[in-house]
């Protein structure tokens, strides 16, 4: 009976391992379980069949954590669970390309610090660089810096 409490012990605390490093790593109620069935199947182990059967046991354990780790790693079970696909798409920036600094244009929304504006027929994302700008405001690109357009309020003289 020994041995048969031993061993299921042990089966628990390797697949409650298993758990713990595929399905929810961290620190959790599965690994906190699974040591406490490994370190209770040692203890069970030493105390009711010897040192010889506790050192034996202490080996089978050590042995089958380490083994299914192995085995879990090399077999096709986290090929089925991983991420295969590869993001390629990209964020179309034609009209951002086409905008120069001095164009002129409209704010098609409210401008708090970032929003979209309407420049030379392309409604682009802008940055204000005069801080708040009201929806209709004309405005101007002053800079292009890293694909962010900056806008500031087109001033009345430069109508």
């Amino acid at each position: 009976m020994d041995i048969l409490i031993i061993s299921v012990l042990i089966i628990a605390a390797v697949i409650l391992f298993l758990v713990e490093l595929f399905v929810i790593p961290g620190i959790s109620i599965a690994g906190i379980s699974a040591l406490a069935c490994i370190v209770y199947a040692n203890y069970h182990a030493f105390e009711y069949l010897g040192i010889i059967g506790g050192l034996i046991t202490f080996g089978i354990s050590a042995i089958s954590c380490i083994g299914s780790l192995i085995w879990f790693m090399r077999s096709k079970m986290l090929d089925k669970i991983a991420l295969q696909k590869d993001i390629d798409s990209t964020v179309d920036r034609s009209a951002e390309k086409r905008i120069k600094v001095g164009d002129k244009g409209m704010c098609t929304t409210r401008l708090a610090q970032i929003g979209y504006a309407e420049i030379d027929g392309n409604i682009v994302e802008v940055k204000s660089v005069d801080g708040f700008l009201n929806e209709k405001t004309p405005i101007v690109v002053s800079r292009i810096t890293d694909g962010v357009i900056m806008v500031e309020r087109l001033k009345d003289k430069e109508n």
